[in-house]
């Protein structure tokens, strides 16, 4: 058990609450481009382009130029973006999770923190109505950080209102759970809805 009283819970997106595959959007710039599916996946869906967007270093226009370049692709901005969006889908869990923080949305504060670009923000805001549950929704290119930094960990209690002694964060990324502890947060890598249950009791959280 834990020695603070949980007052806040921030909650990760990708593959949490919305899943995602890249691969979806690499196959279908294939078609416009001389690079198979999994050669632009590898130049592309971590390069240090995409990285800055995340951190909305770049805008959205600025970040198609990199890519058409990086690619020598063949469509025009107008035809790229729906391909770059169409990546997220829902499924049960993710909707277990969305429920499952409803549910704890009067007795906690509740924050989404996501790397993410506007972009997808964007998409994600009109097409998949899970948002509403947080009280906050905390954006890397918004706050112009990434996680692990940090950084974005910090202005998220600051956001939230609450210490990290006082706030529980899951994640399916181990790195970014691994940031968020050295900051004294209580933090577990997300492995499906029944684990977080567990993990949620373990911290003193009331899931009932």
């Amino acid at each position: 058990m834990y020695n603070h009283k949980i007052k806040g819970i921030i909650f990760d997106l990708g593959n949490v609450l919305l899943d995602f595959n890249h691969m979806i959007a690499a196959e279908k710039l294939s078609g416009f481009t001389d690079k198979k599916g999994k050669e632009i996946y590898d130049l592309f869906f971590d390069s240090q382009k995409t990285q800055l967007f995340e951190e909305g270093k770049i805008s959205a226009s600025e970040f198609f130029k990199g890519v058409k370049e990086m690619l020598n692709l063949k469509i025009p901005y107008e035809e790229f973006v729906p391909i770059w969006n169409g990546i997220f889908y829902l499924t049960d869990q993710n909707l277990q999770v969305y429920n499952l923080a409803r549910s704890l949305k009067n007795g906690y504060r509740l924050a989404l923190l996501s790397n993410i670009n506007f972009l997808h923000l964007e998409h994600i805001k009109k097409t998949f109505p899970i948002l509403d549950v947080f009280h906050n929704v905390l954006a890397s290119c918004e706050l112009g950080l990434r996680k692990p930094q940090p950084e974005i960990y910090q202005k998220a209690l600051e956001i939230l209102g609450t210490q990290a002694q006082e706030t529980f964060y899951t994640d399916d990324r181990t790195e970014l759970i691994r940031g968020a502890k050295k900051l004294g947060i209580n933090a577990a890598v997300f492995f499906g809805v029944d684990q977080l249950k567990k993990d949620f009791i373990a911290a003193g959280v009331n899931i009932n």
